[in-house]
């Protein structure tokens, strides 16, 4: 019987789009090193390429419906790229739906997804997950070091949370803008998610260092308390 713990890791979009053969080697690398401690299950962002077709399909005039699909549908090839990457270590398809995740997670491989359902970011994809599989964590690798007071990229004096709490989550986040492609660091689903099943979640850079070194209780990031 396999008593490993369950560890839901959401991956920046940027893995995919930056130096592409290399960073999926690292992130492979990382990944198939920790599968012996737990098993991870990987949602792919859609990145910058999926920003770029929903960016000239909106322009093209598709409703914000397709638009989400076409999201989805990039995060799904972003994801077949890490299983290549991972080659043996990985579950080999991807997951289309909650059942279908929970059915490879019985694999006892990596199992690597990308969004399932329009009207959803790959976040609140990665918080149902870590609910449908009880992970033990969800770990949130993004472009930042953490949850700022502030928008970072904007404002050079953020100041970075080592924990904060979901009601203070949803407060930063404000007027959130949800369309197709614009989703940040936590949306209002995922925080609901995390606050309704008591998910243990840290926000972090997305590093392979650093996602090992949070498997490992050696968090750089954010936690999020409930």
């Amino acid at each position: 019987m396999d008593t490993r713990e369950r560890v839901v890791i959401k991956l920046s979009g940027r893995v995919f789009s930056d130096n592409t053969a290399g960073e999926l080697k690292r992130y492979a690398a990382m990944l198939g090193e920790i599968n012996d401690k737990v098993q991870p299950v990987v949602v792919a962002g859609g990145g910058k390429i999926a920003r770029h077709y929903i960016g000239i399909a909106r322009e093209l005039g598709s409703d914000e419906a397709s638009l989400d699909i076409l999201g989805i549908e990039v995060s799904r090839l972003n994801a077949r790229l890490l299983i290549a990457a991972l080659g043996d270590h990985a579950y080999p398809a991807v997951p289309e739906d909650l059942e279908q995740v929970s059915k490879a997670t019985s694999s006892g491989k990596v199992v690597v997804t990308g969004g399932l359902h329009p009207g959803q970011s790959t976040n609140a994809t990665a918080a149902l997950i870590a609910e449908k599989v009880k992970a033990s964590r969800f770990l949130n690798a993004t472009d930042v070091d953490g949850i700022y007071d502030s928008d970072p990229n904007k404002n050079k004096n953020a100041e970075m949370f080592r924990e904060v709490t979901v009601k203070k989550c949803l407060e930063i986040l404000g007027s959130e803008n949800s369309a197709a492609g614009a989703y940040d660091l936590m949306d209002i689903v995922a925080l609901k998610v995390i606050e309704r099943s008591k998910i243990p979640t840290v926000v972090l850079r997305s590093e392979p260092a650093n996602i090992k070194n949070a498997i490992a209780n050696k968090i750089t990031g954010t936690k999020i308390v409930v």
